[in-house]
């Protein structure tokens, strides 16, 4: 019998549309996050490929950090990841929230 078998995909769609696998991932040692990269490594834990917890620890990230890469894409999309935006949509959500 099995018992608490994780049953994960074997790629999942990234956020170009091409399909990602744990081998296409970015490497652990990646220290330059551009902002294909955040989206890649969040598609893979929507898509079920990775855990939270699995791709912090993969890439040494807090899970605050991790949140906070979701929240941009959830919030704005893929240009919300890019750092020299996060003021303009962050100023931008919280304006729209207030109406």
């Amino acid at each position: 019998m099995i018992e608490n078998q994780k049953i994960r995909p074997a790629k999942v769609i990234g956020p170009l549309g091409e399909p990602l696998t744990i081998d296409t991932l970015p490497p652990p040692s990646t220290t330059r996050w551009v902002v294909r990269r955040k989206a890649e490594v969040v598609a893979a834990v929507n898509g079920g490929l990775l855990s939270v917890d699995e791709v912090c620890e993969r890439y040494s990230l807090t899970v605050e950090e991790f949140a906070g890469w979701q929240r941009a894409i959830d919030r704005s999309g893929m240009p919300g990841l890019r750092v020299t935006r996060i003021q303009h949509y962050r100023s931008l959500y919280e304006r729209q929230q207030k109406f």
